[in-house]
């Protein structure tokens, strides 16, 4: 089979088979565009979105046990990368669709790696993630992420040490459990309207530096948290202030915030003088969504880290 070769199958929302044999040994010899043999640019919503013999929306990576898309900048080798968890019942299909948010990153200089989910709640095929929330997914996410993040900075020539792993809803949860449960996966973790769920992590295995965005008329997940019954199933999501005091347990940052600002939305709060690492909390007067300038917002908190 030719580097490029590609046997594609498709059942619900995954792609079962696609073989990319010799792939990086070419562009290590011809280059990443260097040739028409190596270079595959897709037309989507934005022109951004290339990739070498999958990434598209409508053709993923494969990895074990599931598959991710990419949008890549102008300069890809060694670039740095968000990584992007979607919310419940959508994909990372959908999030390579979203022009602005692929525009936006990959205009200043980072790939998209926008990983798909999996279905598991119980009675229903739509994808989500392995949350700590008592309901047991198929999948260990904690172990996909990382082969989501091996298998790109491999295959586009990325820098895995500048990561950024950002995520919405319920991928946002993910996020905060990713920080907790694997502190050394991403340089900075930046989480929109999705927190830890109960039962709660009480400790996490180290510091991280952890953005946090919410919507106070956010009733879908509540700032305050909520219980509630779907399908069947008990759950209650947590109360963001009470993650929050994990974290800055974690982090060694009990007291007040350094940074206090009110004079416009988002407010926000930010411990920066931690034993380690660092916390912040926007939160804008909307409801469950993304804010308005929330991208910039987290790549210019992440580029501050240096």
């Amino acid at each position: 089979m030719s580097a490029l070769d590609c046997t594609v199958a498709r059942q619900s929302h995954f792609v079962l088979e696609c073989q990319r044999m010799g792939l990086l040994s070419l562009r290590r010899r011809f280059g990443l565009f260097g040739t028409g043999l190596l270079a595959l640019l897709v037309v989507a919503p934005s022109s951004k979105v290339v990739a070498e013999a999958c990434g598209t929306a409508e053709q993923p990576c494969l990895v074990e046990d599931g598959s991710y898309h990419v949008a890549l900048p102008d300069l890809p080798e060694g670039a740095p990368l968000v990584l992007w968890l979607h919310g419940h019942a959508s994909s990372g299909a959908n999030a390579i669709r979203y022009k602005d948010l692929v525009d936006t990153v990959t205009g200043r200089g980072y790939a998209l790696i926008a990983a798909n989910g999996q279905p598991g709640w119980p009675g229903s095929d739509a994808q989500d993630w392995d949350v700590e929330d008592g309901i047991d997914f198929p999948r260990d996410d904690i172990a996909f992420i990382a082969a989501v993040l091996d298998d790109a900075v491999q295959r586009f020539g990325l820098d895995g040490n500048r990561v950024l792993a950002a995520g919405f809803s319920r991928g946002g949860s993910m996020i905060w459990d990713l920080a907790c449960k694997a502190p050394e996966t991403a340089k900075g973790y930046a989480a929109v309207a999705g927190a830890f769920w109960e039962p709660m992590a009480e400790d996490c295995l180290a510091p991280v530096h952890l953005q946090h965005s919410h919507g106070f008329q956010d009733r879908l997940v509540p700032f305050e948290g909520r219980a509630g019954v779907w399908q069947g199933y008990n759950f209650e999501q947590g109360n963001v202030m009470k993650g929050l005091d994990t974290w800055r347990r974690v982090n060694g940052c009990l007291g007040s915030a350094e940074i206090i600002e009110t004079e416009a939305s988002p407010w926000s709060k930010a411990w920066t003088t931690c034993e380690q690492g660092s916390l912040t909390l926007y939160l804008t007067e909307g409801g469950h969504g993304i804010p308005k300038g929330w991208t910039d917002r987290a790549l210019d908190w992440f580029e501050a880290l240096d």
